[in-house]
């Protein structure tokens, strides 16, 4: 450690060696990473791909997981129709929106998503996770 640095500060090269090289790669807000676990739905998602083996799932076996998680607010409603609509929702809003934040890695011609967020993704979903019954 330096010793002209002032009692409590840090090295810059202390400092980087708390982050990995793919977090300082891809940088995301505070803000960015909330928005991404704020919606039940992106939360089903990454909880989904958390716990898979790989971390890695196909996009049909996605939306089932996440159509079992995610309550259809019309009970009535058929299984399937809810399945097309939490489809429909993951192709066009959520799935690029974790992509963008690169907490995902979609990959449409495969069919597969997978969760390449790091450790601190993962802690916020478990933080968050605990308090999903409240809602």
């Amino acid at each position: 450690m330096d010793e002209n640095l002032e009692p409590g500060a840090r090295d810059l090269q202390q400092t980087d060696d708390l982050f990995s090289s793919t977090e300082r790669e891809r940088p995301i807000s505070p803000d960015r990473l909330l928005s991404a676990v704020a919606n039940e739905h992106r939360r089903a998602i990454l909880n989904s791909l958390t716990t898979a083996s790989d971390k890695t799932l196909e996009h049909d076996a996605l939306v089932d997981r996440v159509a079992d998680r995610v309550g259809d607010e019309n009970a009535e409603r058929a299984s399937d129709e809810h399945r097309q609509r939490i489809r429909i929702a993951l192709h066009h809003t959520h799935l690029p929106k974790l992509e963008e934040l690169r907490i995902i890695d979609y990959e449409t011609e495969t069919g597969l998503v997978q969760f390449v967020g790091g450790e601190l993704e993962q802690d916020l979903l478990t933080l968050v996770k605990s308090y999903d019954g409240y809602e």
